[in-house]
């Protein structure tokens, strides 16, 4: 009997490489399109509705010939401001819909596509009106050279052989830089098809219950991750929004769900969403989908992510990519905008020989050249 082999689903699949970059692609042209959009007077509930049609209109060029392949998007566009830290991304039906931006709102926009399961997701943080004519200053520029710097440490450790340990030490040293925290429990993912929360994590900022029990684990090659850098100038803590929850998405646990609200919602989420997560606004009935999803959390087979707030005053930066570790280092395949020092201007600086060496470094490997053999001496 003759058995079908099963494709392989790792980067080690130049045809699944393909479609990571593909779909990066697609995350970084809308990325690019939502922060350009960050003006005075901008609404977030306009904003995050652009980003999710620009990643709609960008799938729609890759991969046509295949009509049955999955396209989607892999995180909804999300776009936080200030105190807020992440996950915002307001229903038709709230209070916060009409919310607009500001000169000096220092705003935290994510979102991703994937093709075929293969997620490629990318988080940004910009000043509202800022230029360098009108460049940023004190915490949100600590803030934000903070996350980049971080970002890049994190680009560079997650070569074969590195562990989760050493990421977590060396981005808390680069944050104190700074003058700021990572966000407590803030936790990046190995990603694999159809799962943005693989096994291997990286932790930035453990609770104290978590330092000694967090799982080590040592990169490896064909591996991708999805790093999620979130950094504050305040203590690491925050608290629950009072914001209304509007980001979803399933867990993989089974449970027979016994109102019938609940069942639809979740047909509806497996049918249109899949694995990855969702927002309110973009299903059928919004009134209907909330009334399923209260036994859907209570039951786990659903995961609300709740709103953060951080402590007035203070700010939070994020930085947010999507990473292939091959043989020959590390691939960052989503990336927005450059970090610009004419417009971020920190007085902090790194001073640490042993970070700065880091960030000097290449995320490539270089190859060991093999050692010439002695030429062999003429006799006569």
């Amino acid at each position: 009997m003759s058995t079908t082999k099963k494709p392989d689903s790792t980067i080690a699949n130049s045809n699944v490489v393909s479609k990571y970059k593909a779909a990066a692609e697609v995350t970084n042209g809308a990325i690019r399109k939502v922060l350009s959009a960050c003006k005075e007077g901008a609404k977030v509930i306009d904003l995050c509705k652009l980003g999710d049609a620009a990643i709609d209109v960008g799938l729609s060029t890759q991969y046509t010939k295949d009509k049955k392949l999955n396209k989607g998007i892999s995180y909804p566009t999300s776009v936080s401001v200030n105190a807020i830290v992440c996950h915002y991304a307001p229903g038709t039906s709230d209070t916060a819909a009409e919310q607009v931006l500001n000169t000096g709102d220092v705003v935290r926009v994510q979102l991703g596509a994937q093709i075929d399961g293969y997620a490629a997701v990318a988080g940004e943080t910009i000043v509202v009106g800022a230029s360098e004519a009108n460049p940023v200053t004190g915490k949100a520029a600590d803030a934000i050279a903070a996350a980049y710097h971080a970002g890049e440490a994190v680009q560079r450790l997650l070569k074969p052989g590195n562990k989760n340990s050493v990421v977590t030490e060396r981005v808390q040293r680069i944050a104190e830089a700074f003058g700021c925290k990572p966000i407590e429990n803030i936790v990046s993912h190995e990603q694999k098809q159809n799962d943005l929360d693989g096994e291997k994590q990286i932790i930035l900022n453990p609770a104290a219950d978590q330092r000694s029990a967090f799982p080590s684990c040592e990169f490896a090659p064909y591996e991708v991750y999805l790093v999620d850098v979130y950094v504050t100038t305040g203590d690491g803590h925050t608290k629950k929004s009072a914001h209304r929850t509007n980001i979803y998405k399933k867990t993989g646990t089974s449970y027979q769900l016994k109102t019938k609200a609940a069942r639809a919602a979740y047909n509806q989420i497996s049918q249109k969403f899949g694995n990855f997560p969702f927002t309110i606004r973009s299903c059928d009935d919004e009134r209907l989908m909330r009334m399923g999803l209260i036994e859907c959390t209570k039951m786990g087979v659903v995961q609300a992510f709740d709103i953060h707030d951080e402590k007035p005053g203070e700010v939070v930066a994020q930085v947010t990519f999507t990473a292939l570790v091959t043989p020959n280092g590390v691939e960052r395949i989503t990336q927005s905008a450059a970090f610009d020092t004419k417009i971020i201007q920190t007085e902090k600086r790194i001073e640490d020989s042993e970070l700065l060496q880091l960030l000097q470094t290449s995320s490539k490997i270089k190859k060991k050249q093999p050692s010439k053999k002695p030429a062999a001496s003429s006799t006569t």
